[in-house]
């Protein structure tokens, strides 16, 4: 069998590579995994009631677009969170975010653009952007997120010729896994420059309820403000994070009416609708923010332990938002298989959300750490970090 020459150039899974990278012994006697970011907070009390209340959802195919009361709940959510107001019919549900973030560049991406079309993807970066380039035949060009740029792509470095070719570019604020936060002042300079050179703006935003003190700005908020064309941008969002759902399998996503039916006609053929029952539950939890309150506290008291922790190790940044730190090493790889073998802390190299590209790996001198875990257990591990690493 013959397969397309594309994909050859896939990138390995961050997974795989670990397991296989911390496939030696630990002697320590207690193992903490701080590597993925799955919550382990409670989710909300009110998940089994709904869900035993609507069974019967079970029996019946679901809306491919989503319920009613479901994008109704959503449309709610948008406009306390960012004073949008967005009809149905520009908001389609979305079984994980990851399938949106997928199914966009299937959908939204031109197959010829000045030549072959350019994707452009932050480094480090969420594998499914670079993977969804390189499915509809597109160039993915990997834009260094570093210190120096804020840990957010410098897009305007680009060269024009590149500009004119770009077709779509992926950006997620806050930041996985940086933490850092797009200002109102970036977005409205990445959207002047997207109506320049004529490209999309996908605005990956599972990270938006999980910030110190101020709501970060989303890109469609600033787009509308700016008077934008309504289809420059299309924004993902989750209930991985906000609700402490990662199970639910439940997001959307929302931008301009030719945008949502592009993305709503292919999901008809190759999409997977999330089952009604679950669509209640997420309907309950988009139109709750108390949950999402309590949440967010905890991970204040967090960013202070992390603080206290590493606050006077060199090269050290606070996160903006999100729940991971991004905690520079001389080698990640050899980083993460000290700590293993010697602590039991499993966190992952920084090198495998990233890509050797314009002569650097932005990730390799990192290591991400989720602080997902009750306070407790997240504390030790930071503080087995510290001593193995940097004490």
């Amino acid at each position: 069998m013959v397969f397309p020459e594309r994909f050859s150039d896939l990138p390995e899974a961050p997974w795989p590579r670990l397991r296989a990278l911390l496939d030696v012994p630990t002697g320590a006697s207690e193992t903490i995994n701080m590597t993925i970011g799955e919550p382990k907070h409670a989710f909300p009390g009110f998940v089994g009631d709904v869900l035993a209340a609507n069974l019967a959802g079970f029996g019946k195919y679901p809306d491919n677009n989503g319920t009613a009361p479901l994008l109704d709940a959503i449309r709610g959510f948008l406009n306390r969170r960012y004073g949008l107001d967005i009809p149905a019919a520009q908001i389609l549900t979305l079984n994980g975010t990851r399938e949106g973030l997928y199914n966009a560049a299937m959908a939204l991406c031109p197959e010829e653009k000045n030549g072959r079309p350019v994707v452009l993807t932050p480094n480090p970066f969420y594998p499914v952007y670079a993977v969804a380039a390189l499915s509809v035949g597109a160039e993915p060009l990997f834009v260094p997120a570093t210190a120096d740029t804020g840990h957010l792509p410098d897009f305007h470095a680009l060269p024009a010729d590149v500009l004119n070719r770009t077709a779509l570019a992926y950006v997620c604020s806050p930041a996985n896994p940086q933490g850092a936060v797009a200002d109102d002042g970036y977005w409205r300079d990445l959207i002047t420059l997207a109506e320049r050179h004529d490209f999309m703006l996908l605005a990956d935003e599972c990270y938006s309820e999980i910030y110190r003190d101020t709501p970060p700005p989303g890109a469609l908020q600033i787009a509308a403000e700016m008077g934008a064309d309504p289809e420059r941008v299309v924004i993902f969002h989750s209930l991985s994070k906000r609700s402490n759902l990662p199970g639910l399998r439940s997001g959307f996503c929302a931008g301009g009416p030719e945008s949502i039916r592009r993305l709503r006609q292919l999901r008809a053929f190759a999409g997977a609708p999330l089952p009604e029952p679950l669509q209640a539950v997420a309907t309950a939890a988009w139109s709750d923010e108390d949950h999402v309150t309590e949440n967010r506290a905890l991970y204040h008291q967090k960013y202070v332990v992390a603080d206290s922790i590493f606050g006077d190790i060199p090269g050290y940044q606070s996160p903006q938002a999100g729940f991971f730190l991004w905690l520079p090493v001389d080698d990640g790889e050899e980083a993460a298989v000290k700590l293993w073998q010697e602590t039991g802390v499993r966190v992952l190299p920084g090198a495998y959300l990233s890509r050797d590209a314009q002569g650097q790996t932005p990730g390799a001198k990192y290591i991400r750490v989720a602080m997902v875990a009750p306070i407790e257990e997240m504390q030790r591990g930071l503080t087995l970090i510290r001593d193995c690493l940097y004490g």
